[in-house]
């Protein structure tokens, strides 16, 4: 497995700050400077948010190309932030996702997160929600196997951990599996450790997220702050024994969506995190 920074962590330099949770840092980063910093941190492979770029032009995409093959990073591209497919409603974000197939392919990838959807998209019955996706995640597949590339659906606060499988059962494609978040379903009242036995088996690349609980409605986003790895309720170790033990050799993706208050550095949370990572792997 290998210790890698998912470039959200960096979102607030990207101008994409939780308004009234996170504030604007006042100055903004370009994608090479992420990947420098990511480099610097001791990190040994990155998945790149396409949020982050202006534009994805040939020449941008294959500088960035040449940088990560440079400085040796395994890679990873990180399609559909903040809403994806909306759950199965949008046609044109499903051919969004296919063009993107493409760009992951153009740097290098061969594992492409995708967002199914996110809390504020998920409809009230999961017949519906699973009807509106199994269709489009079947023609991404379809689309992704053509070139050998593998599409990953993260667990985005939009889908529980059976419902996961259900999909993945449902579409069975190898060219489709899982970007398990280990800390999402949390937010959803699911027990962490449930729901990785349950998505291991499908999991192609990570998110690896710490959270604590902090204040306000536990229903609400900003009652569970993310934290350095090791000091909120998920057992990443064990998490990560249980990967290896499921087979996976990936990235473990260090993410931070909005970093708890006692915390003012995103870089020294990552920092910790990669550390701890390497201890961990280090006794497997």
């Amino acid at each position: 497995m290998i210790p890698a920074i998912d470039s959200y962590a960096y979102h607030r330099f990207f101008g994409h700050h939780y308004p009234e949770l996170e504030t604007d840092p006042g100055h903004r980063m370009t994608v090479g400077e992420l990947i420098d910093r990511v480099a610097a941190l001791g990190a040994k492979g990155v998945m790149l948010e396409s949020c982050f770029f202006p534009d994805f032009e040939d020449e941008r995409l294959s500088v960035v190309k040449e940088k990560l093959d440079t400085l040796g990073l395994a890679k990873a591209w990180a399609w559909g932030h903040p809403r994806g497919l909306a759950s199965g409603s949008d046609s044109q974000a499903l051919e969004d996702l296919i063009l993107h197939i493409d760009i992951a392919r153009k740097l290098g990838a061969d594992v492409m997160r995708i967002c199914a959807g996110g809390r504020g998209t998920r409809p009230a019955l999961w017949k519906d929600h699973r009807d509106a996706l199994v269709p489009m995640l079947r023609h991404a597949a379809t689309a992704a196997e053509e070139v050998g590339m593998v599409l990953a659906v993260e667990n985005h606060i939009d889908l529980y951990a059976d419902e996961m499988v259900e999909l993945m059962e449902a579409v069975a494609s190898p060219a489709l599996g899982v970007c398990f978040d280990t800390a999402n379903n949390l937010r959803m009242f699911e027990d962490p450790m449930e729901v990785a036995r349950k998505l291991a088996p499908y999991t192609k690349t990570t998110h690896v997220k710490d959270i604590a609980a902090y204040k306000g409605d536990p229903k609400t986003f900003a009652f569970w702050p993310s934290v350095p790895l090791g000091q909120g309720l998920i057992d990443i170790s064990e998490i990560i024994r249980l990967l290896k033990a499921e087979g996976y050799d990936g990235l473990l993706a260090l993410e931070i969506d909005y970093l708890h208050p006692d915390y003012a550095s995103e870089e020294a949370a990552l920092a910790d995190g990669l550390r701890k990572i390497s201890r961990v792997l280090e006794t497997l």
